[in-house]
């Protein structure tokens, strides 16, 4: 058993290298070395060892001894199967929902969307990232099924991969994005299931990602 303090700096070297995944820093198709990591990170080899061996099992490195980790981040196919997921996980749970419950998520995404358009405005795409990731969870969350909001979280991950990976993309359809995000609000709002599946499916197809 790891001793207390590799665990926790396990954990910091873990949450620094998906970090780097997630948002590109360590592209897919690239080799990162643990002697290197330890020392860009000011660790030791073993809380590294540690935290590639927790990577590996979630899927975004393959490990290869004596010569490094191979980044492997998604495939179109697994970003495709991503992008459906979260379409029934969000349609179901807004068509489910109650009217007083769309009402209470509704306000808080139109002040995300307000903190959407500043981000993008600024260029800040991280923050960008962030609140599309919380908007489109508030979706899930509306009529309060926890075991479909755990499974989403669930998701975070693959979805925040999946946006820096559009980076370029997102930017250039910055103002579309946030007309769509409205319009999925205002369709919640309505209680029209149908234009809102339909302005969902089509939201996640305009890019091929989804945002």
């Amino acid at each position: 058993m790891a001793p207390a303090d590799d665990l926790s700096a396990s954990e910091r070297a873990y949450r620094l290298i998906r970090d780097g995944i997630l948002d590109g820093s360590y592209a897919p198709g690239t080799m990162v070395g643990e002697a290197s990591l330890a020392k860009d990170f000011e660790l030791s080899r073993t809380p590294v060892r540690l935290a590639l061996g927790r990577l590996q099992q979630e899927g975004w490195i393959e490990i290869f001894p004596k010569r490094g980790a191979l980044v492997k981040g998604l495939t179109g196919r697994q970003i495709a199967q991503l992008a459906s997921t979260r379409f029934l996980l969000e349609s179901v749970s807004v068509l489910e929902a109650s009217q007083a419950q769309r009402e209470v998520v509704a306000q808080r995404q139109q002040l995300s969307i307000q903190a959407q358009e500043a981000a993008l405005t600024s260029g800040d795409l991280r923050e960008f990232v962030d609140l599309t990731i919380e908007f489109h969870r508030g979706f899930v969350q509306v009529a309060g099924n926890d075991v479909r909001v755990e499974l989403y979280d669930h998701l975070a991950d693959r979805h925040r991969f999946a946006l820096f990976a559009s980076a370029e993309e997102t930017l250039s359809r910055r103002e579309e994005i946030i007309a769509e995000h409205r319009e999925l609000v205002s369709l919640m709002l309505e209680n029209n299931g149908d234009g809102f599946k339909a302005g969902l499916g089509a939201h996640i197809s305009d890019s091929g990602v989804e945002q």
